[in-house]
């Protein structure tokens, strides 16, 4: 059954992208307020890596569970995504208001990565049932209220300056509100699959995640994407870190951190969209390769260049690297999509998300720690992200 209340006025996918871009806003609600956080909990620059990599724990653990237990693709979708926005939403504001040291911290970030797992691979579940057709764009459409998502609280932080940063953190929590009412009012689409009972069975056996991994298109994707997944998020964690470190601070100083780090992650967005675009007259392959090999070479560019490039041009380059790093996942997630059976797509994206988001907290925690000895030079442990990406795909494809 689906609901005719929104999608006969609105575009399922815009409602869905939209629902995207609040509910993710509980992601990086932490990493807004960094730096009153350092001050109110007494926390290093690692301690902030820790809470970062607590979410992503979280996300890794609910995505896992997903996979496993096949409750993507035998439950509403949409059922799933309302009930895990309103958790979300509960958890965070307790991080805001009840958080009163790193353990306690960690655990509230914790459950909000959790609930997260019912939103970003589920609106990616929702998508494919409202708009199989045109998967590659409509992903694209929705990764890219994802990354302004992430980068919506560091706007939230540079609007709301002169607030108490829980307020700003709550601020997310009500956005997340907000997108459970969209999903709930929209529904599933009319491609939804299996009707929500048993999985489906082909030659008498239940698919499961093992199946996905023997298709090899998906296991291409699926390489590619664990080599994004290993420089994304931790180059969102490092944003706020390498402006404050570099001469950008001092050479523009009318503009913030905040605002500054909402650009280049925001830039993000305008990659998916591009990428999405293109992917409907050169194909997502190509689009989500060239998008990779992009990142990598501003990340290449970036550790070998920020001590003595123009800081316009450092401006530039990491608006361009906020804009590659991004472009490749919806693309890549369309791949893996279209490489599977329809009744195996959901478990499919979130086996991939879970161990994507596992990767991410090893890279997040490792730059971290990285960075509060060498500096700015932590950004050499992204580039073999990409390179590997790029490399497992290739090999893949041509075995």
């Amino acid at each position: 059954m689906t609901s005719s209340f929104l999608s006969k006025r609105l575009d399922p996918v815009l409602i869905i992208a939209l629902a995207q871009l609040f509910g993710t806003s509980l992601w990086f609600s932490a990493n807004s307020a960094g730096n009153d956080l350092m001050q109110s909990l007494q926390l290093t620059p690692t301690g902030i890596g820790w809470l970062t990599s607590a979410v992503q724990a979280g996300f890794v653990l609910g995505t896992l569970v997903v996979a496993l237990s096949g409750i993507a693709d035998r439950w509403r979708a949409s059922t799933i995504f309302v009930a895990s926005a309103i958790a979300g939403a509960l958890f965070n504001v307790l991080f805001a208001w009840f958080a009163d040291g790193l353990s306690s911290a960690l655990i509230l970030r914790f459950l909000v990565g959790l609930s997260l797992a019912g939103i970003y691979p589920i609106g990616m579940k929702l998508v494919v049932s409202w708009a199989p057709e045109r998967t590659g764009a409509a992903l694209a459409q929705l990764l890219a209220m994802l990354v302004l998502g992430t980068a919506l609280p560091h706007g939230l932080r540079e609007v709301g300056a002169d607030l108490p940063w829980q307020w700003i953190i709550t601020a997310s929590s009500v956005l997340a509100l907000f997108a459970a009412l969209l999903i709930h009012l929209l529904g599933d689409g009319p491609y939804a699959n299996g009707r929500f009972s048993a999985p489906t069975k082909t030659q008498g056996k239940p698919l499961g995640v093992l199946d996905a991994f023997r298709i090899r298109g998906f296991r291409a994707a699926a390489v590619g994407y664990f080599g994004h997944m290993w420089e994304l998020y931790a180059f969102w964690t490092l944003v706020p870190l390498l402006l404050a470190r570099s001469r950008l601070v001092d050479s523009y100083p009318m503009l913030s951190i905040s605002l500054m780090s909402f650009a280049i992650i925001a830039m993000g967005a305008i990659g998916c969209l591009l990428g999405g675009s293109l992917s409907k007259r050169v194909g997502s392959a190509r689009v989500a390769l060239s998008a990779l090999a992009c990142s990598g070479i501003c990340a290449l560019i970036f550790a070998l260049g920020w001590r003595d490039l123009p800081t316009l041009v450092l401006a530039i380059l990491l608006l361009i690297w906020g804009a590659s790093v991004s472009a490749d996942s919806p693309q890549f997630s369309s791949m893996s999509a279209q490489a599977c059976p329809p009744q195996l797509v959901g478990t499919a994206l979130a086996i991939q998300n879970s161990i994507g988001f596992a990767i991410t907290m090893v890279s997040i925690a490792a730059a971290m720690a990285l960075f509060e000895r060498v500096g700015i030079d932590a950004v050499w442990l992204l580039v073999p992200g990409p390179v590997l990406g790029l490399a497992g795909y290739m090999y893949i494809m041509r075995r």
